[in-house]
């Protein structure tokens, strides 16, 4: 069976492709990461590799886990057990939706997250639905399936 083919070619082709979602520019992102242009362009290209803490720089300006960064620069060994992605993540990294798709994904989902007010609570538990004379069910089916006699 032959492997699935990886999402992305390299860090460089992923950083590009998170870098586009968020609708930075390079310059942006060079300065949101505290490394240069023209160093960012080179990681982008795949001509560099970036070090773990440049990596870091990388995913907090683009708001994304410094995990998944790591993962997909080949640094974190995938045979060990690790968390969950994010939500946003696992959107970030799907290979099959477009950017506008991620985007609009992650715009919707924030949205949906910053209406949610938690509750002390917890979660309220669902009320049995009532049953009404169109969907109650008859305690005896054959009565029910039974003709009413005329008189």
């Amino acid at each position: 069976m032959p492997e699935p083919t990886p999402p992305f070619k390299s860090v460089g082709d992923f950083i590009r492709t998170q870098r586009e979602l968020m609708s930075l520019s390079m310059r942006q992102l060079a300065g949101l990461a505290k490394v240069s242009n023209p160093y960012l362009s080179q990681i982008e290209r795949g001509v560099y590799t970036p070090s773990a803490q440049v990596l870091k720089g990388i995913a907090d300006a683009l708001d994304i886990s410094a995990e998944t960064l790591y993962r997909e620069a080949g640094l974190l060994d995938d045979s060990v057990e690790r968390p969950v992605l994010t939500v946003e993540d696992a959107i970030r990294v799907d290979g099959r939706l477009t950017q506008e798709a991620k985007q609009a994904l992650i715009q919707v989902y924030r949205g949906l997250i910053a209406t949610q007010q938690p509750s002390a609570e917890g979660p309220k538990p669902s009320r049995p639905a009532r049953k009404t004379a169109a969907t109650a069910v008859p305690s005896n089916p054959a009565r029910a399936k039974a003709k009413p006699k005329s008189r």
